[in-house]
Formats: C-alpha cells, structure tokens, sequence
C-alpha cells in the first residue's frame, strides 16, 4: 500500500488533478506502448460524475493523445504540461499564448538521436521530448547534447525538463503549475479544494502551487518537497481513486 495515503476527500469539495504518466498508469519500454487500464477508467468515470466534472488529467502529453488514450472516456484536461487547457469533458479547450520552440532547435535535438532505435523522440506541438529508457546508461551523453543544442538560443528562453529516463525541452513562461492555476478558475473546479497527484519533476511546479490554491499535493514513488503524502507506486494511486469513488457521502452539517 501508500507510503502515507491520504484520507478519503469530500467528493463534494474536492477538485482531482492527475498526472498520467508514472502516476495513473505505469511506464512501459516507449511512450505508444502505455495502457490505460478498465477499473481505472471506471475510477475516473464515477469520480467525474460524483464531483460534478472536476476531475482532469494533467499531462506532459497533448490533449488530443489524451483524448485516445483514455477513450471512451472524456475528461477536462490540462495537456503539453500547462500549453492547453480543457475545463470540460466536451467544451472548447483554451490554448495559452507561448512561444513554440524553432524549427532550428528542433531539428538539432532530432540528431541527437543519431541512427540508434533505442532513443525515442516524441515531437509534441509546444515542446519535444528525448526518450532513453531503453538506454538508460546514455543519460549523461543525452544530457551533455541537449544543453549544448538549448545553448545556442538567448538565455532563459527554453526549459530542459529532465524526468524519468527522458528530457523534454520546452519554451519558458508555461508548467503545470500555471496550467493547474488557470484550470482553477473555472467550473466546476473554481471554488472547490485541489488534490494534485504527481510522480516526475516536472509535476512539481504543480505540488508548489497547491497552497496558494488552498490545495493538497501527493507525489508517487518518492517524497517531495510540499506534498502532504506519497504513494509507492500507479497502483496504490488507482486503488486509492477506486477506493474515492465508492466512498460513502458523509452526511451534510
């Protein structure tokens, strides 16, 4: 079970912000091979409907390849790590105004790749992301070529977000963090308590916003630096949204 699970919200004031990746679901050797399992996507259905809607996904992945790997289901979603964001299942998504990375750079970092099958590269619309799992001892070499690739560009105008055997590079001004903000002040969130549940660095930005949201953060796999609790792994984290899903209303004062 969770190192420190947390209580059991109430559905009524509660706001379920999800990371996907390492988190919802468990890794797999690449990006496209990940499943979503059915008891969670059941999970989340329950959950959508007992909140009145405010459960999202909070993802490094665009919202579109949400959309399809959560099929059927349809959730609001903050997607490309804060660039678009959906308040409602069905409704019109928002993208935040930033700045896409150059095809100069893009092409720079596809080199770095090089003929080697094992290094995976995962063009998103807002950002691209450097994949090694299934080179794990390449990390420092992968590393040492991103940044000489970002250092060619004015200071402080690109993020290299370094994750669980990836790194994803990104325009500056956009994160989690601002996205969950945003997401916030609309319905049905706005106005409800925030739980956000996050594995990677990059969910971090998001546990660091929880306070001033009047929120909770929990990570998973490791302990971090704000979060009220930790699970150990995906599954602790589905079988506690499980549990949340058929919790039994506590009566009204």
């Amino acid at each position: 079970m969770a190192s420190h699970p947390p209580p059991i919200p109430d559905l009524r004031r509660a706001a379920f912000l999800l990371d996907v990746d390492g988190t919802l679901i468990d890794f797999a050797p690449t990006p496209r091979e990940v499943s979503v399992p059915t008891a969670l996507r059941q999970s989340l259905q329950r959950l959508l409907e007992r909140t009145g809607g405010a459960v999202a996904l909070v993802s490094g992945r665009p919202l579109k390849e949400l959309d399809l790997l959560f099929a059927p289901l349809e959730l609001p979603v903050v997607g490309g790590h804060g660039a678009e964001i959906r308040p409602t299942p069905t409704g019109a998504s928002r993208d935040v105004p930033v700045s896409p990375l150059s095809e100069d750079l893009r092409r720079r970092l596809a080199t770095i790749k090089g003929d080697d099958p094992r290094i995976i590269l995962e063009p998103k619309e807002h950002s691209l992301a450097i994949h090694y799992r299934l080179v794990p001892e390449k990390e420092g070499v992968i590393r040492d070529a991103v940044r000489i690739a970002c250092e060619q560009l004015a200071p402080d105008s690109v993020e290299i977000l370094p994750g669980k055997f990836v790194f994803e590079i990104k325009s500056v001004g956009f994160d989690k963090g601002t996205g969950v903000r945003e997401l916030m002040r609309y319905p049905p969130f706005a106005g409800r308590q925030p739980i956000f549940i996050g594995d990677d660095t990059t969910d971090e930005a998001a546990i660091a916003v929880m306070p001033e949201l009047g929120g909770i953060g929990i990570s998973v796999g490791r302990q971090v630096a704000g979060a009220a609790g930790c699970f150990d792994t995906p599954h602790d984290v589905r079988t506690w949204l499980e549990r949340a899903s058929l919790a039994e209303e506590a009566p009204a004062h």
